[in-house]
């Protein structure tokens, strides 16, 4: 049986491709379950720029999921950009298979992937679900799986920052200065 909750339109499928590989040749048996943590709600995603970051709520424990979405390359944005009508496009399926066919696929490259579980995998029934859960809100809104890659931040005259330059995603715990955080009062 199909499972059509997840990924019924193009846009959306990229998310779920990301938890579903088309190259995974055994059943993943954690799929289920991410699946129904989503359905159920056990997931609250937030979109900060390009870090998706995912709390599940999987019966007593709540762990954290962060994926980071790697920025769309300058010319995969001109070649979007190329392929979209009007001021305000409707992001249809059509529209997905043009800019598919054209060379510039809109499916996210992940950056990054973890999660507070003790599965160092990437991999986990966590990181899973928030897949689905982000297909889900991208199957609503297709305009999220464009923003969350930069899409609509970059100017047609821009040029894109390196990556080296993009700031640190964690700060050592030995970095922080307490005196910064805390007064003393005698």
């Amino acid at each position: 049986m199909p499972d059509d909750d997840f990924g019924y339109t193009a846009w959306g499928r990229d998310w779920v491709r990301l938890a579903q590989p088309l190259r995974q040749t055994l059943p993943n048996p954690r799929l289920p379950s991410a699946r129904k943590l989503a359905r159920l709600g056990g997931v609250q995603v937030t979109i900060d720029g390009r870090i998706v970051r995912g709390v599940v709520q999987r019966g007593r424990t709540t762990l954290v999921a962060c994926i980071e979405v790697a920025p769309m390359s300058l010319e995969t944005v001109m070649g979007i950009t190329g392929q979209l009508r009007g001021a305000r496009p409707i992001l249809t399926d059509e529209v997905h298979r043009a800019i598919t066919e054209a060379g510039h696929p809109p499916t996210p490259v992940l950056a990054g992937v973890d999660c507070s579980c003790s599965d160092g995998t990437g991999r986990c029934i966590h990181v899973l679900a928030v897949y689905y859960e982000m297909a889900r809100r991208v199957d609503d809104d297709p305009r999220i799986a464009l923003d969350v890659q930069d899409f609509f931040s970059v100017s047609p005259g821009s040029t894109r920052v390196p990556t080296a330059a993009l700031p640190q995603r964690w700060t050592a715990l030995n970095a922080l200065d307490p005196a910064d955080y805390f007064t003393v009062s005698e």
